[in-house]
């Protein structure tokens, strides 16, 4: 018999879904004869509460929605967690919040209604902006939230882990500024992104410490996938003062680079030094093998979800964001630059 949903409990007892959701969270601004109407249709239908699993009661359910499933960022992340909450003795349930209803700001049915429905004790939320309305409701529901890599500056109350997205490309510019190039290239995500901004500001930075200007046209902004990266190094290719070297900040943008280079008939790093960003399994398997700068994603989403256990026990932590290390791993695909 399939699991009944806020929905059906909500039309059984007449009342609203967030009647429902006030009375499975304990809240106390709901009158005793429609708590007595509510609680009757959960019991009918053997509806579980908030926090527990069916199949094993007090097992704590906890949600990771992301942007999507595609490609190894987010196995990655989902790896971490997994590991991380099977440590914690939590269970984990993962869903895709469509771009649709990642930004809505009405009550229509959306992840967040998932969330309540599935009867989760806490949501991480990986390459998602949440809309007030949707923290609200989370808040409202006593549902804690953790937010992977935050495309803006989440609310002071909601927790984020991410990296230290500026000490990385500062990192990976001065690695390409100590081969000798000084003609360097930007590829980054969409100017309003958050650690978009954080990468730029640290190549920027490592230009800038080395004495030298930045012209409009070496700094690019691709999507994050493989075809914007392919079109935003071709636009850099055909500038007359080609770059040397290019720093692309994302694997996934770097792989979809070696295609353009290699279609202007340039090779990687005999023609251009380039350096990516993740680490992600691809950088290993590309030729030449990419040099970038590792996220630790698997961390990512370990920190998340202790982060999250933390809440969901009624802790405060210290710091409203959890900032782990960027490394510089060096392969094959930057070489000094030709005299």
């Amino acid at each position: 018999m399939p699991r009944p949903t806020l929905a059906h409990i909500a039309e059984m007892a007449g009342v609203s879904i967030s009647t429902v959701s006030k009375v499975l969270n304990g809240r106390d601004d709901v009158s005793r004869d429609t708590r007595t109407k509510v609680d009757d249709a959960l019991r009918r239908h053997h509806y579980v509460r908030r926090g527990t699993s069916a199949s094993e009661p007090g097992i704590r359910t906890v949600d990771l929605v992301l942007s999507g499933l595609d490609g190894s960022w987010p196995a990655s992340v989902a790896s971490g967690m997994e590991a991380a909450a099977y440590e914690a003795g939590v269970h984990v349930a993962i869903s895709v919040a469509r771009s649709s209803e990642a930004a809505t700001n009405h009550r229509a049915q959306d992840w967040v209604d998932r969330v309540l429905e599935r009867g989760s004790a806490g949501v991480v939320l990986g390459l998602i902006e949440p809309s007030q309305d949707q923290l609200g409701r989370l808040a409202q529901a006593r549902v804690p939230c953790v937010v992977i890599d935050p495309l803006s500056d989440p609310p002071p109350d909601v927790m984020s882990v991410g990296t230290t997205n500026w000490a990385g490309a500062y990192e990976a510019t001065t690695h390409l500024l100590q081969r000798g190039h000084r003609n360097i290239a930007l590829v980054t995500g969409p100017p309003h992104h958050l650690y978009a901004r954080a990468r730029m500001a640290g190549y920027r930075s490592a230009m800038a410490a080395a004495g030298l200007d930045v012209a409009p046209e070496q700094v690019r902004h691709g999507t994050y996938d493989r075809a914007s990266g392919a079109e935003q190094v071709r636009a850099l290719l055909e500038l007359p003062d080609r770059p040397t070297a290019m720093f692309i900040c994302s694997d996934h943008m770097t792989i979809g680079g070696y295609e353009a280079i290699a279609g202007a008939g340039l090779r990687v790093p005999d023609d251009i030094s380039v350096v990516g960003f993740d680490d992600l399994p691809e950088a290993r398997w590309v030729s030449p093998a990419l040099t970038t700068v590792r996220q630790p994603l698997k961390e990512m989403g370990g920190s998340a979800l202790r982060t999250l256990v933390r809440l969901m026990n009624g802790e405060k932590p210290e710091s409203p964001r959890v900032e782990l290390a960027t490394t510089l791993v060096v392969r094959d695909s930057t070489a000094p630059a030709r005299s």
